[in-house]
């Protein structure tokens, strides 16, 4: 083959290539609705599934619920795409952001208008512990119900404000300590089958509805400061027009002027919300921090570590942090 036949081969392929790249991806035709597990699959369909319907019915688009036994399950189905589409914690949306190619694109809104909800700590009613301090005071001789690994309420928040800020470890402290979803730490309050065990406001505000023979029985013993309310994560390599249409429906939903609009107020106020908003990725930045806040202090306090290597390991921190601060600031969400 001359050169002139190959210069022209090798044109074509390059045009073709460059007007493939150039097209838009085809618009997805179903999604896969993650939806991290606070509570029993089933109350969470109940009161998911019709906001799910409706999306399917007016994007056009098949939307399936996806649930998995733990947080880590919804992160990893949108890691291998098993997930397009879901609503995470902070700390589980980091996660799918960091390496399951996720990006935050909304934000719910209470149904108090508050901008985010608390991590509690539990106790029975009748229990003589009253506080944090009474909580590690006793901690040897109590049995103690943490959250999921990657639930921000229910792990990442306490285990900063109550133990990582006060040098201790809930693994070591405890007589014994589990992992389980914010409802079946509150109900294994209820029953004295643990001790202590996380929750959030909005599991709380639940029980008060569906179990309140059970919430009568409980007691906070901790309260946070406010968490951002939970963020819409989706693959951000999803198709530009199948973004559009989600986005376009879970901003308007619930919005005056709608068609529907009290039927889906309804549905809304079953999930504790008032609406959603637009959001991004630095909806997570004090989440980064949190993290970064609870490696540090658990550097600081190991003795295994010389001190050559912590200073080294805070030192990168330490500049994490800076940037962290500093791109707060230029959101002007600077500590005040």
């Amino acid at each position: 083959m001359g050169k002139f036949c190959r210069s022209i081969i090798t044109g074509v392929l390059a045009s073709s290539i460059m007007l493939l790249s150039s097209m838009p991806h085809a618009e997805a035709q179903e999604l896969n609705f993650g939806i991290i597990s606070t509570e029993t699959s089933q109350n969470l369909k109940d009161i998911w599934k019709p906001l799910l319907e409706d999306m399917e019915k007016e994007t056009g688009l098949k939307v399936n619920a996806f649930f998995a036994s733990d947080y880590a399950g919804i992160v990893t189905g949108m890691q291998y795409n098993k997930v397009q589409l879901a609503w995470y914690g902070g700390k589980s949306a980091k996660e799918a952001v960091d390496r399951a190619d996720g990006e935050v694109f909304a934000q719910v809104v209470h149904a108090n208008g508050a901008g985010g909800y608390y991590s509690h700590l539990l106790a029975h009613k009748d229990s003589p512990l009253n506080n944090e301090k009474d909580l590690l005071a006793q901690a040897k001789n109590l049995t103690f119900g943490n959250g999921d690994p990657n639930s921000t309420s229910g792990f990442l928040v306490p285990g900063y404000y109550v133990f990582a800020i006060n040098n201790v470890d809930p693994k070591v402290i405890f007589k014994r300590t589990l992992n389980s979803n914010h409802e079946a730490n509150a109900l294994s309050v209820a029953n004295k089958q643990i001790d202590v065990g996380t929750c959030n406001s909005e599991v709380l505000e639940r029980l008060e509805k569906t179990q309140p023979d059970k919430r009568a029985l409980l007691k906070v013993i901790w309260t946070s400061p406010l968490i951002p309310s939970d963020p819409l994560v989706w693959r951000k390599d999803l198709p530009a027009a199948t973004k559009e249409k989600v986005k376009k429906f879970i901003l308007s939903y619930g919005q005056e002027g709608r068609p529907n609009v009290e039927r889906e107020k309804a549905v809304l106020k079953a999930l504790q919300y008032s609406s959603f908003r637009a959001s991004s990725n630095d909806q997570l930045l004090p989440i980064r921090q949190l993290e970064l806040f609870r490696e540090k202090g658990s550097i600081e306090s190991n003795p295994n570590i010389s001190a050559a290597d912590k200073q080294m390991k805070i030192k990168d921190i330490d500049a994490n942090l800076a940037a962290l601060n500093a791109r707060m600031e230029e959101l002007g969400h600077a500590k005040k």
